[in-house]
């Protein structure tokens, strides 16, 4: 009624929809039928909720397959030149597009990896695309769409909206930091994780600190897990004082499922910095990029990972009272557990650092190691701002609090 109300007065009309490229969609040339794919795609990207359904209706029975199969590839190409890695794409699908949809991207990052030789694919890369189950399972009989539309079941109407779809959710990532090197670069990157052995060990700290209902045995258990991270990283340190490594530091993105991201984020910024790393939260997205070596890299990923489990199950164990199952009080709680479990994780790590067998040649490594980090934090967000978390619940806070004070991170 208001909006009807509004054109009376101006005497403004509706905004006709845009023409679509009908013709270019039925020419049969393959680049005009991409250009007109990815025309499509970009209205749907822009806003315009009905230009695919209307685009579909209009060139029904029209052979689309090559022209989508080439709309893809440059499509995606842009993705990954945008600093969008397999895993990214994949994170945001989830949480904006169908599981068809989600289906189709893995194909198209499968099909656009087939396309370099593997010493050419960074391990990140690989490693990404091997979780995602990323394979060119397709024969070369067929187009793409239509031996994934038998796949999935779906029609060559519904085959071809989806499609269209989830490109438009491609042109609309906006441009990230490159954190890893695309594949076909020459250079790769050298990547030293946490020994198998090591991460084994913190792995069954952490699997009994989640499936314990003790709060204080969980946390104590936690701060045992990164006192075997930091001993880890000052062994690490020390070898790299005996050989610069050009490609440290790193970076790695990790994504966070609503609700209460920024109090989420938070924690792992915490986790973060009592891993000699710093990390940066994009809001819009939901994800946190973290900046360090990759051991330490390791450990904020294992350590933040358990902890956000953690934190919730006490949050919702907490849930006693209509106030405790609040938004403003969970937000708080998680709020003030992050800050707290950061403080008692720092001063674990400090404490492990101390009792270092090799000060001398540990303490200047590591403020080596902390300007390199900054450095490279600066490099990819020159423009980094800090912001603060409004809390509405003084109660949550509390209970936040107590819970990390219940836990005795003590390194003996």
């Amino acid at each position: 009624m208001a909006k009807q109300n509004r054109r009376h007065r101006t005497g403004r009309k509706p905004a006709a929809a845009p023409e679509l490229p009908v013709d270019a969609a039925r020419s049969g040339d393959l680049t005009q039928v991409a250009d007109a794919i990815a025309t499509v795609a970009f209205l749907a990207a822009r806003g315009d909720k009905n230009a695919i359904e209307r685009f579909v209706e209009q060139v029904a029975g029209t052979e689309l397959a090559p022209g989508i199969r080439s709309a893809g590839q440059r499509i995606i190409a842009r993705a990954f030149e945008f600093g969008w890695l397999p895993t990214d794409i994949h994170e945001a699908a989830r949480r904006r597009v169908d599981e068809f949809a989600i289906a189709y991207l893995t194909d198209l990052m499968a099909e656009y990896r087939a396309g370099f030789p593997a010493e050419s694919v960074d391990e990140i890369w690989q490693s990404q695309l091997d979780e995602l189950d990323a394979t060119v399972w397709w024969t070369s009989e067929r187009p793409h769409l239509e031996q994934w539309a038998d796949r999935a079941l779906l029609t060559a109407e519904e085959a071809l909206t989806t499609a269209i779809g989830a490109l438009a959710l491609l042109i609309q990532l906006p441009q990230l930091e490159r954190i890893a090197p695309l594949p076909g670069t020459r250079r790769r990157t050298t990547h030293h994780h946490v020994d198998e052995k090591t991460l084994g060990r913190v792995r069954g700290l952490l699997a009994k600190a989640e499936s314990t209902s003790f709060a204080e045995e969980a946390e104590t258990l936690s701060a045992k897990a990164q006192e075997l991270m930091t001993k880890y990283a000052i062994d690490r340190a020390l070898l790299d004082t005996r050989g610069s490594d050009p490609d440290l530091p790193a970076a790695r993105r990790i994504w966070l499922e609503t609700p209460y991201t920024d109090a989420k984020a938070l924690l792992i910024d915490m986790v973060t910095r009592a891993n000699r790393s710093r990390a940066i939260f994009v809001a819009d997205w939901g994800f946190v990029t973290v900046v360090g070596d990759d051991t330490d890299l390791d450990a904020v990923e294992i350590l933040s990972t358990s902890l956000l489990v953690q934190a919730t199950r006490t949050m919702i164990d907490n849930a006693t009272t209509e106030e405790a199952r609040s938004r403003h009080y969970r937000k708080a709680f998680l709020t003030a557990y992050a800050t707290r479990i950061g403080e008692l994780l720092t001063r674990a790590a400090e404490a492990t650092i101390a009792d270092s067998p090799d000060p001398t040649h540990l303490l200047p490594a590591l403020a080596s190691h902390r300007q390199r980090v900054d450095k490279a934090f600066d490099t990819y967000f020159p423009t980094a701002r800090s912001r603060g978390i409004t809390i509405r619940s003084a109660e949550g806070w509390t209970a936040g609090t107590e819970a990390a004070d219940r836990a005795h991170f003590d390194n003996h």
